[in-house]
């Protein structure tokens, strides 16, 4: 398999682990906000979740050190991944916007990714 592919494959998978991750946090924080559920009946929800969710990210980190073959290339993918997401899915989940930091912050971190990947 092309080595692009199996490149944009590991950051998929990141992308994928970090997003569930975050959505089941988020939504748990959520949840027990409103007092909708009992305590124990959202944990085991999303530690179910959080469990697929670290088993993309521990394949998405075995893959991409074959792949990139530096540490430091996936973490900061999966970091950045987090930057990305985490904003995204708070304004879907709790219909709040970032504030001006964590929109610059999000910039800064995509052009991080960006110059990891590729230079």
């Amino acid at each position: 398999m092309n080595t692009l592919y199996i490149k944009i494959l590991v950051i998929i998978l990141l992308f994928l682990g970090e997003a569930l991750s975050i959505y089941a946090e988020i939504l748990a924080a959520k949840n027990q906000d409103i007092n909708s559920k009992p305590f124990l009946q959202i944990f085991i929800k999303m530690f179910f979740i959080i469990t697929i969710a670290g088993g993309l990210l521990i394949v998405g980190y075995m893959i991409g050190i074959n792949a990139f073959k530096n540490i430091w290339i996936v973490s900061v993918a999966s970091i950045t991944s987090i930057l990305i997401i985490e904003p995204i899915l708070a304004y879907l989940i709790f219909k709040q916007l970032p504030t001006t930091g964590a929109i610059i912050g999000l910039i800064l971190g995509a052009l991080g990714f960006i110059a990891t990947i590729f230079l």
